[in-house]
């Protein structure tokens, strides 16, 4: 471990620019150093008096964050947290009118260039595509992440990050993608707190990284503290660079190098980080920078104070030990500057700072004043008594704000609803185009949305050579991916048992040796890691193909799916994507475990991910031939139980395509529209037969697709023929099969078409016991659909259909 604490000298006749150019470096690195505390401080009163929401800010971690962003070069990556202002300062990824853009939550993509609003203050981001979605030049710009607030959930990313530089230097195959690298010389930055290091995504970033010598250097701010809970409590030794000590590089071997840092020395940090960027470009090997002695000044953030759970010595020692009064002492003492020197820097950052928060708030303002006169105006043209509160209300707001003019016009209109006159229509053609750009500053970008979406991909079907070759399905996926993998140079896959056996189902088989280690690879059981890499690699310009083996396994990784992943469009106002395909399998198999269909907890938590559901491994090869042409990110869930069951084998394997979100008319009938989707719909293909035989014709949908879901409306025009829905699915009751009822039965006006009630047939609330006879007992069976069918039947007809019970 290399412990850095350096003696001070001023003596610089050795240095290789002259001391005056030194000196001014110093002192630019100092009046950075004002400018962001004064930022921190303001920005705290800002939410204090009511104009911001909350704030959280880097106070006390000026200097180390400065010393970083001197090796942070262009072609860089940064995956930090929400402490690293300075540092985004320094860099030239954000400014002073930026940050506090983002404090008052501006919706306009010029004012907060990171998220258009969307996030709260000290969430970073650059622009990495341009208006119509295509990427810009990554190796011309200093590169951020979007950040999120997940605790440690910057960290699963880095792994993919950090491969794409390696790939980038090992694959020369990928030269020709001179917009994402250089040959791989690019290193990936990452910051996080000390306490987020208690984490388990921490660990599995780590020891991934380890293991696969990634180019990073992490930076772990080390303040003593988690809020209000100390090292003691959340740290094996107290220690984070101690606990990591087992990761230490030993000779040949893999590992990490650790370096231990005072984060109130200026020169030991700044060679610190000279030296760990150069072992993380130069060697590809992960590095750790423990900066400690971090203090916070302003405690955690604007909803508490740290006076409540710091001892007074302590709250001294940090006054002491602020990095900007060490820097300070440290430039007097040396001679580097004067007092007068450090006074005029000091009034001059404060001086700057509050007139650019002037200026981002005169800026706010304007969106809101705009808007608030337009309403003003409207309403006041209206001789009508309905009007006159919400208008005085609005002309006596103090401090207005968006929800205040649209809640007070709405009101109006409310009120107004007896009324007709040209003047109230001039005031409804007005709020109907604002509700357009309400929703372009609030509500779009949950994805791309580019002419390269998946939505945009041209239907190409499958043809095949007579009446076709019957193979297993999991050689038609194995055919599509091989495919692929010809076509495109871009495309990887990876995930536990993916590379050496070809993945469990064998869907990979043989393509290690085709395609070699860099593209079809082994990784250790951590989905946290295995999505971050999918994510950063596919950032970087790379296809990924992530693999979680079960799907019940995608659940360890839903804070970075969910968090990271589904928002990444939305958040950043569609300037960073990511379109990394998760693929994975689940629904029927016996067991409690490996047999959970939780389409529910994807649907809930993974609104800007398309969610495939193929009823066979033809389908899903149709699929991923779409998505790998598009640029959205997706979750595919193949048929477990459906690898070895034959299906023909298309002569255009790796070409035909499957439109995302367009369902499939399986079977004609007329009497109930039967939805289902994966492997329940071989259970209602059944059924039908028998269902035929008693006299009941059922018309069978196979959604293929639950987001988007049916986008042609299939299902609402096969219910106005037959006027009565089932869902069939295996997600516990109240799930997946519930939100297929809403869709159907309000965004396609199916309420409308019924003539009795819609009906769902899941699965039990609970997993299924071991064994054929609980499966049986637990998931829907063919009697089950044959029965509840009939039961429909029965309450439409009871004379032709009697009770069976």
């Amino acid at each position: 471990m290399s412990n850095i604490t350096m003696n001070i000298n001023s003596d610089f006749e050795t240095a290789k620019i002259s001391f005056n150019d030194f000196r001014e470096i110093i002192l630019n690195d100092y009046r950075l150093a004002m400018e962001s505390r004064f930022v921190s401080l303001l920005g705290r009163k800002e939410v204090l008096t009511g104009k911001a929401k909350f704030g959280i800010f880097g106070d006390g971690k000026e200097i180390a964050q400065i010393a970083l962003a001197k090796v942070f070069q262009a072609g860089d990556w940064r995956s930090g947290y929400y402490r690293d202002q300075t540092f985004a300062f320094a860099s030239g990824i954000s400014n002073v009118y930026h940050f506090f853009s983002q404090l008052y939550a501006n919706p306009d993509l010029e004012a907060d260039i990171s998220s258009g609003g969307r996030q709260m203050n000290c969430h970073f981001s650059t622009q990495l595509l341009d208006s119509s979605g295509n990427w810009l030049n990554q190796t011309l710009q200093k590169n951020s992440a979007s950040d999120i607030s997940t605790t440690g959930g910057q960290m699963s990313r880095v792994m993919g990050l950090g491969l794409a530089s390696k790939l980038y230097r090992d694959n020369r195959n990928l030269d020709y993608l001179t917009y994402f690298s250089q040959k791989g010389d690019e290193v990936v930055f990452c910051t996080i707190g000390n306490a987020s290091t208690s984490e388990g995504v921490f660990w599995e970033t780590v020891n991934a990284a380890a293991v696969k010598q990634i180019p990073v250097v992490i930076s772990i701010w080390d303040d003593g503290y988690g809020i209000s809970v100390p090292n003691e409590i959340q740290t094996a030794k107290a220690d984070i660079s101690e606990a990591l000590r087992g990761f230490q590089r030993n000779g040949d071997g893999n590992g990490i190098e650790i370096f231990r840092v005072r984060g109130w020395d200026y020169p030991a940090l700044c060679e610190v980080y000279e030296q760990a960027a150069r072992v993380a470009r130069e060697q590809h090997i992960p590095c750790v920078v423990h900066v400690t002695e971090i203090t916070q000044p302003q405690g955690h953030s604007t909803s508490g104070s740290h006076e409540r759970y710091k001892s007074k010595e302590r709250l001294e020692w940090e006054g002491d030990f602020d990095c900007n009064v060490k820097m300070r002492h440290w430039m007097l003492q040396s001679g580097i500057a004067q007092e007068d020197e450090l006074l005029a820097i000091e009034q001059e950052s404060k001086d700057f700072v509050r007139d650019e928060q002037r200026r981002a708030w005169a800026d706010y303002h304007k969106t809101i004043q705009k808007d608030l006169d337009e309403a003003i105006g409207l309403l006041r043209q209206l001789d009508e008594e309905a009007v006159e509160l919400p208008l005085r209300t609005l002309q006596s707001l103090a401090e207005p704000s968006l929800k205040e003019v649209y809640s007070n016009v709405r009101r109006a209109i409310r009120d107004l609803r007896t009324v007709k006159s040209v003047k109230k229509d001039a005031l409804l053609q007005w709020f109907a185009s604002k509700q357009e750009k309400n929703y372009d500053r609030y509500n779009d970008k949950l994805f791309t949305d580019t002419q390269d979406s998946p939505l945009q991909v041209d239907a190409v079907a499958a043809s095949y050579d007579g009446d076709g070759h019957l193979v297993d399905g999991r050689e038609v996926l194995n055919a599509c991916f091989e495919a692929n993998f010809k076509r495109d140079e871009r495309i990887l896959a990876f995930g536990e048992d993916v590379g050496k056996i070809g993945d469990v189902n064998q869907g990979f088989a043989g393509l290690q040796d085709k395609f070699g280690e860099l593209r079809v690879f082994d990784t250790g059981i951590r989905e946290s890691a295995i999505i971050g890499k999918g994510i950063g690699l596919a950032l970087r310009g790379l296809r990924p193909i992530a693999e979680i083996q079960y799907l019940d396994y995608l659940i360890y990784a839903m804070p970075v799916l969910s968090d990271d992943l589904a928002s990444l469009s939305y958040r950043t106002k569609g300037t960073q994507k990511s379109p990394v395909i998760i693929r994975t399998r689940g629904h029927r198999l016996e067991g409690v475990w490996h047999s959970g269909s939780p389409m529910t907890v994807l649907l809930g938590g993974l609104r800007g991910l398309h969610l495939c559901v193929p009823r066979n491994m033809t389908q899903a090869a149709g699929m991923y031939n779409t998505l790998l042409r598009s640029d959205e990110p997706a979750v595919v869930v193949e048929c477990l139980n459906g690898y070895r069951l034959k299906e023909k084998m298309p002569v255009n394997v790796g070409d035909f395509t499957v439109p995302i979100g367009v369902a499939e008319l399986i079977r004609t009938g007329k009497d109930i529209t039967v939805v289902s989707y994966g492997a329940t719909l071989r259970v209602v293909q059944e059924a039908s037969i028998e269902l035929e035989k008693m006299g009941i014709s059922i018309e069978i949908i196979d959604a293929q697709c639950l987001q988007p879901f049916d986008r042609t409306h299939l299902c609402g025009k096969s219910l106005a023929k037959t006027n009565k829905l089932l869902v069939v699915d295996e997600d516990m009751p109240g799930g997946a099969s519930a939100f297929i009822l809403q869709e159907i039965i309000e965004k396609q006006n199916g309420y409308f078409n019924l003539d009795g009630q819609p009906r769902t047939l899941s699965a039990k609330a609970h997993r299924p016991p071991y064994g054929s006879d609980g499966d049986y007992f637990t998931k829907p069976s063919v009697d089950d659909v044959i029965e509840l069918a009939y039961e429909m039947m029965s309450e439409y007809n009871s004379v032709e259909y009697p009770k069976l019970y």
